[in-house]
């Protein structure tokens, strides 16, 4: 772990040296174009640009790789699931004891919302339709995946061992690998531009949500993803939502170090609260971001205290 930890942070601090190290340049760590974080971090930096900060976003494969080097002040923001800046905050799960401590929460923002998609055209109806069928796993550059994963098969008493495994990298290379025909589908947030491109290249989609929406299947889950919940989404609300269905959310954050200035950090929640428009404006799915909501529960992982302090002059709790 360690090995590929540094490896991770030698080839993205190539990337984002000059992003989180230029004079007053602020910078944003997300994943790779076509992923949620990246369309939700351009959405942040849009409304800090307007602010009057001077904000740019830094992709990289996933947080697996940027978030031990926010941990150490090498860019000054990223853009995660809570449960995974919780993981590495604890040195818990893949982290296998390696803890980052200078983690720091700073705002909530709107939940992601996952599903399974397969092709329209399709006769996979439901989740145990998949079994024996080809589908993206191993994620070997995003360890968040595996787990998300695994808890929408147990909504339908099934485990990963159920499919045919076909490894992928990256939830971007899996929608790549479905376009490509290698698999019959593949696991992606709702509101993903990698999904409206997937269901244009296939010609549509059908997002399978979770097979038994229950107090003992949603246990299921939780097993799997602690901080997972289920949610509806109404018919024709996202590419491949056919019919009004349950899918599987949890929750999403803008996270720091813990050497970043109140200042920088005040800001940056400032011109999140007051910016929502704008983010939905370039990202509509951002449209279920409430700044009400900035100030949710953080888990393990503190609160900036220059994100405290902007809650606290606006009554946030």
């Amino acid at each position: 772990m360690k090995h590929l930890i540094a490896s991770a942070l030698a080839g993205l601090s190539l990337l984002a040296a000059p992003v989180a190290h230029a004079q007053g340049v602020v910078g944003i760590a997300t994943s790779n174009p076509g992923s949620i974080f990246h369309n939700i971090g351009t959405a942040i930096a849009n409304a800090a640009n307007e602010s009057g900060l001077n904000t740019t976003i830094q992709p990289a494969t996933s947080p697996n790789q940027f978030i031990p080097f926010v941990n150490q002040g090498g860019i000054d923001f990223g853009i995660a699931n809570l449960q995974e800046v919780d993981y590495a905050f604890d040195g818990a799960a893949w982290w296998t004891g390696q803890q980052f401590p200078n983690l720091r929460i700073v705002a909530h923002l709107q939940p992601l919302v996952e599903a399974i998609f397969v092709r329209a055209d399709s006769d996979i109806m439901k989740v145990s339709d998949l079994k024996g069928k080809r589908m993206t796993d191993g994620y070997t550059a995003q360890n968040t995946i595996l787990p998300q994963l695994s808890a929408f098969y147990a909504t339908a008493g099934m485990t990963r061992d159920d499919v045919e495994q076909v490894s992928v990298a990256s939830v971007v290379a899996g929608a790549d690998a479905f376009i490509a025909g290698d698999t019959v589908g593949f696991i992606f947030a709702h509101g993903a531009g990698k999904v409206r491109e997937a269901d244009a290249a296939v010609g549509g989609l059908r997002a399978l949500g979770v097979e038994d929406s229950s107090d003992a299947a949603l246990a299921a889950a939780k097993a799997h993803w602690p901080t997972a919940y289920f949610t509806p989404l109404k018919a024709g609300s996202q590419p491949g939502v056919i019919k009004d269905d349950i899918y599987i959310a949890f929750p999403q954050v803008i996270f720091t170090h813990a050497n970043a200035s109140d200042e920088a950090v005040y800001a940056m929640v400032k011109a999140m609260f007051e910016g929502s428009e704008t983010m939905k404006k370039t990202f509509p799915p951002m449209a279920a971001f409430k700044p009400a909501n900035m100030k949710g529960d953080p888990g393990s992982t503190p609160y900036h205290p220059g994100a405290l302090k902007f809650f606290a002059e606006k009554g946030l709790e």
